[in-house]
């Protein structure tokens, strides 16, 4: 499920996109309003302030399942963006109208970047130019994003489903090429481990990049050659396509002198901000 998690002054609001719209969290955003210490009875009460004023509101609220605060899928209401119209307009509250522009914006986020996938492209281009990074740079981060769907893309072809079995495949890759684990990787770039969220190509360099490019492209290659099916398939030809990446960062290393892993960091990033905007270029059919 292609869920996602937006803020409002502050203030989390789950949604999910079904049906080409997205469809957002209404308790989350009844608590944001009515600032109520339990947003979940605000919001039964209301529903029966609509029921009476016949206003029918399980004509625009659908039960989709978000990742609740212990991590499991429920069943929750929710409701897209005209339905969450007609709910802010039963709702007395100053932020009301601020919030209106922001639900216009964000409610149509998505739609404009299937519409036109370059813009996901474009806006992560942008942030990491303000952030400091060169052109070149860059481009690379954004080709490597590319490269990655397509090789996730042939998991999901072939049975893998797992979250897991893909951070699995993925550091077989990694370990392959670089000679370390993503873990051990991510200390020499002195980034804390315990944040999951930290993502390390945001911190390799422009060499880092290429190499883990040519990991994963070698092994969706390979992949398509050999037909691989299931985890155990699959994590034979992670290996295969790493090791040809290694092989070529070892022939470089031996040739110029230098390694390419390297504890050389850019450590002024939001990581959040970053995980956000990669997302939206992946859920994209982006323009290769």
């Amino acid at each position: 499920m292609d869920n996602k998690i937006i803020v409002f002054e502050n203030k989390k609001i789950r949604r999910v996109w079904h049906k080409d719209n997205w469809w957002f969290s209404v308790v989350d955003v009844v608590g944001v309003l009515s600032e109520s210490s339990i947003p979940k009875r605000y919001w039964a009460d209301l529903k029966n302030k609509l029921v009476e004023e016949e206003s029918k509101p399980y004509d625009f609220i659908v039960r989709l399942k978000l990742e609740a605060p212990d991590g499991k899928l429920r069943e929750t209401d929710c409701a897209n963006k005209q339905g969450l119209f007609r709910i802010i307009q039963s709702i007395p509250s100053k932020k009301a109208e601020p919030f209106k522009l922001w639900l216009a914006r964000v409610g149509s986020e998505r739609i404009d970047e299937i519409e036109n996938p370059e813009l996901a492209q474009n806006r992560a281009r942008e942030y990491y130019k303000e952030k400091g990074y060169s052109d070149g740079w860059i481009e690379k981060r954004l080709r490597g994003i590319v490269i990655r769907q397509d090789l996730t893309d042939e998991w999901k072809n072939r049975g893998i489903e797992d979250n897991r079995d893909f951070a699995i495949l993925t550091n077989e890759i990694a370990k392959a090429t670089f000679g370390v684990s993503i873990k051990e990787h991510k200390k020499i770039k002195d980034l804390d481990t315990r944040f999951k969220n930290q993502n390390l190509r945001d911190h390799m360099t422009d060499l880092e990049l290429i190499f883990s490019m040519l990991g994963e492209a070698s092994t969706t290659e390979i992949v398509n050659g050999t037909d691989a099916q299931g985890f155990e398939e699959n994590e034979v030809v992670a290996k295969k396509g790493g090791a040809i990446a290694g092989n070529a960062r070892r022939e470089l290393e031996f040739e110029s002198g230098e390694q390419v892993v390297v504890k050389e960091n850019y450590l002024g990033i939001d990581e959040k901000e970053v995980k956000k905007l990669e997302k939206k270029i992946k859920n994209t059919k982006v323009v290769k």
